[in-house]
């Protein structure tokens, strides 16, 4: 079992106590700022102790089989509100109402698993009735940003000829923008009912949900003759726990504890391009 180490200005110094822990047969140095410890005796009890050193260090780790590149994938998914890009787009419609503390409470709750997906969703999308649809317009313009890493990620995982997956249970309209922007393969996601210029406060057909989530990346799959152990699934909240639950690598990004402590790896504090040391 290797353990990869790995923090956004750490360097080789920052993380001796970490390696002594470990106790490694040997280190190797991926880049300046991440370092691969090679033959570790993983146990539960080491992984607490590597847990606890690398939160009080602000330094991602991740144990991973020795061997494991991204060769061994086919397909990375993603979730996008909160994980490839750093708003959650609803919240930010409802600021344009006024209504963003309302509506954020709900997001976070669900987030969290504390609501059901759909009766968040149908919750938040009421309150959103009347608004303009130009509204969508002004968040995508000031508002969204990728995720930190995110662009040198896609283009690493597109240069190896993986196939990539945006699934969420937020809006088509960011949804459509990111795979024309990122030249993405996939998106899936929930459309925002407009009449005549203004949102109705509903979505149109199903609601893309945790099982909906989960189903797609099985579609995607299929579509690409590929088992899902082959793909990577990247997630924050409790509503991407079903697809990455099926992923043969499931990666939590600025999560939520409950997904943490679920996925494969996590990372806290380096960008989304930090599966990539893991993979090296």
């Amino acid at each position: 079992m290797n353990l990869i180490l790995q923090g956004l200005n750490t360097n080789r110094a920052d993380i001796e106590a970490i390696v002594a822990l470990a106790q490694p047969q040997r280190v190797v140095d991926i880049n300046a700022h991440a370092w691969r410890c090679e033959g570790i005796a993983h146990s539960a009890a080491l992984k607490a102790q590597i847990d606890a050193a690398c939160l009080a260090q602000q330094v991602d780790y991740a144990f991973v089989e020795a061997g494991r590149t991204l060769k061994d994938f086919k397909l990375v998914a993603m979730d996008m509100d909160s994980t490839l890009i750093t708003i959650e787009c609803i919240d930010e419609i409802a600021d344009m109402q006024g209504l963003k503390p309302q509506v954020s409470e709900i997001t976070e709750a669900a987030m969290r698993g504390e609501i059901e997906f759909n009766e968040s969703l149908t919750r938040r999308v009421a309150l959103l009735k009347g608004l303009d649809a130009g509204a969508l317009q002004r968040v995508y313009d000031e508002r969204l940003q990728l995720s930190l890493g995110a662009e040198k990620m896609l283009q690493a995982i597109q240069a190896a000829g993986l196939k990539t997956l945006l699934v969420s249970g937020g809006f088509t309209f960011f949804t459509d923008r990111m795979k024309s922007r990122l030249n993405l393969d996939y998106t899936h996601s929930n459309e925002l009912e407009i009449v005549d210029g203004k949102l109705t406060g509903k979505v149109v057909g199903g609601i893309v949900n945790a099982e909906e989530k989960r189903l797609t990346v099985e579609r995607v799959c299929a579509e690409l003759g590929v088992p899902t152990s082959q793909a990577i699934v990247m997630g924050d909240g409790a509503n991407d726990l079903k697809m990455m639950g099926v992923s043969g690598l499931s990666v939590a990004f600025r999560a939520k504890p409950v997904v943490r402590a679920q996925a494969s790896v996590a990372l806290n504090f380096v960008g989304l391009d930090g599966i990539l040391n893991i993979l090296a």
